[in-house]
């Protein structure tokens, strides 16, 4: 049935988004630094080789756990099973990528998009201001910047009515959706 319709494609445009997910990490990150620096009343940062190591071993970590939440967002909201899904390093694109062979209704594709953000950006950002950690702060920037493609094919998304069927690109930044009618 879905195979006989004529998709929809939504696509990211990596340049465009890259552009984005650099001045919206600039952005982030001074703004967040400047908002827990107001919140604790002092402004206290400082650039050493280990503060470096570990923000930058926690990056990566960070975007690791991104794209596992992308498929436990599958597994959850979609009813994927484990032998549906697929995790990797796309090296051409730069990019690493979590996708799933089943197609999901809209609604879920929503929630499996948006749980990595709100998981390995929102939270730790907020951890960050609660315990006034600037390290901290910085990687919940980061990350919520990083979501930037995602936050664009949710927008989308939101397009179309939550039942229609969502299928994944196993190779590249691409959505199709099927409406169901």
């Amino acid at each position: 049935m879905m195979e006989d319709r004529k998709p929809t494609v939504i696509e990211l445009d990596l340049m465009k988004i890259a552009k984005v997910n650099f001045w919206m990490t600039v952005g982030l990150a001074i703004l967040f630094l400047l908002l827990n620096s107001v919140i604790h009343q002092r402004f206290n940062f400082e650039i050493t080789f280990w503060n470096f190591t570990i923000f930058i071993v926690s990056y990566f970590l960070l975007i690791i756990i991104h794209e596992v939440f992308h498929l436990i967002g599958f597994m959850l909201f979609g009813k994927v099973q484990f032998k549906q899904l697929d995790y990797g390093i796309n090296f051409n694109l730069g990019v690493a990528y979590a996708t799933t062979s089943k197609p999901l209704p809209n609604h879920a594709m929503k929630k499996a998009l948006m749980l990595p953000f709100w998981v390995t950006g929102v939270v730790p950002a907020l951890v960050g201001f609660v315990v006034n950690n600037q390290l901290i702060v910085l990687l919940g920037a980061f990350l919520i910047a990083g979501a930037i493609g995602d936050i664009y094919m949710y927008k989308e998304l939101l397009k179309f009515p939550n039942n229609d069927l969502v299928k994944d690109d196993p190779k590249l930044p691409k959505l199709y959706v099927y409406e169901l009618g």
